[in-house]
């Protein structure tokens, strides 16, 4: 998986990129690279905080089409535990997780955008939110959880019961995105908020709050 997740360190900025150079879906095996970057990343002392990036044009389109269309109850599951365990891993991590949500993200790609401490995105046309319901599926535990505890309050009937998608303002409003820039910026920008979360952000007190803050999205977010 060295080809499609990919890490580079940018000062005390740990920068994991996902690019399978199509729908950057998460299968198990993408899912467990991409914990096992952020674990690495987090593990180290002098990282102070990580920049998850997508390809250009889009962040995630969510699990794998194709285990969810083989029809194994066993796969999908293994699928979606894994997607729900590297969520849970981003949204309890000891140092801040900034996504730079460089296109589309829907359903999957959605939530790991949500799990994430700050989300920067793109200020045009993309589609971003949970459509599980418009395509027969419905969300796991893990998933509403972390739902519930991002979304605002206001969109959370149509976000997910209505599995109405979003375009880059309308998501900040609903509460996937906290601010849009140009498309070229994303990146850039995403990797500029990191740095400062680094320097001002002491790890032990950011750790010790998170896990008091999202302690109960956690406990129910457990796969």
């Amino acid at each position: 998986m060295s080809d499609i997740v990919t890490s580079e360190r940018n000062g005390s900025v740990e920068i994991i990129t996902l690019d399978d150079g199509r729908a950057n879906a998460l299968s198990v095996a993408t899912s467990v690279a991409l914990s096992e970057a952020l674990a690495a990343a987090t593990g180290d002392a002098e990282v102070g905080a990580v920049v998850l990036v997508g390809r250009d044009g889009l962040f995630s389109g969510g699990f794998d089409l194709k285990t969810i269309q083989s029809g194994d109850p066993n796969a999908i599951r293994e699928m979606t535990d894994r997607g729900g365990s590297l969520c849970r891993q981003i949204y309890a991590g000891p140092v801040p997780v900034v996504a730079a949500c460089t296109g589309h993200a829907v359903a999957a790609g959605a939530l790991m955008v949500l799990a994430c401490d700050l989300r920067i995105g793109v200020d045009g046309p993309v589609k971003i939110g949970l459509n599980e319901v418009a395509i027969a599926l419905t969300l796991p535990p893990w998933a509403l959880a972390l739902a519930l505890d991002r979304l605002s309050r206001r969109h959370l009937q149509t976000s997910v019961a209505l599995a109405q998608l979003h375009d880059g303002p309308g998501a900040v409003d609903a509460g996937y995105l906290d601010a849009v820039v140009p498309a070229d910026e994303v990146v850039g920008h995403a990797i500029e908020r990191a740095a400062e979360l680094a320097e001002y952000t002491d790890r032990q007190a950011y750790a010790a709050t998170v896990a008091a803050i999202r302690a109960p999205a956690l406990a129910a977010m457990a796969v």
